[in-house]
């Protein structure tokens, strides 16, 4: 793949999942009445929301910034990984609220693979032997 398809494919998949992430975080902290129903219905009071979409939003500004998007990757990777717990928890139905968390974070890290030569050389997906 040319660099700057691989580049622009990257922005992208990083681009996506981090606007939905922005939006919803910051519905977190405006406490939008959507986000207070679905809250309580997963079983968290609603003095929790602003601080969830706090760290939603802090971590999601760290993967946005190339110094700190490896970091902020790892983090929203935990946070991800929480939401799936939570949607296992209640009982959520599997391919549309319990994996959504996975696919986001699918995107996140494809996303960070094709923009970051760092992880790519981290990572290798090609044998080099």
């Amino acid at each position: 793949m040319q660099d700057t398809t691989r580049l622009w494919a990257g922005r992208i998949l990083t681009g996506l999942p981090a606007l939905f992430l922005i939006v919803d975080g910051g519905m977190k902290v405006m406490k939008a009445p959507v986000v207070l129903q679905a809250t309580a219905e997963l079983g968290y009071p609603e003095s929790s929301i602003a601080g969830i979409g706090v760290t939603l939003l802090l971590c999601t500004l760290l993967y946005l910034i190339p110094a700190t998007s490896m970091l902020g990757a790892i983090l929203l990777t935990g946070y991800l990984g929480g939401a799936v717990a939570t949607h296992v928890r209640v009982g959520g139905p599997l391919f549309s609220a319990t994996l959504f968390p996975v696919y986001f974070g699918a995107m996140i890290w494809a996303g960070l693979y094709l923009r970051d030569a760092r992880l790519r050389a981290l990572v290798p997906l090609t044998r080099s032997y």
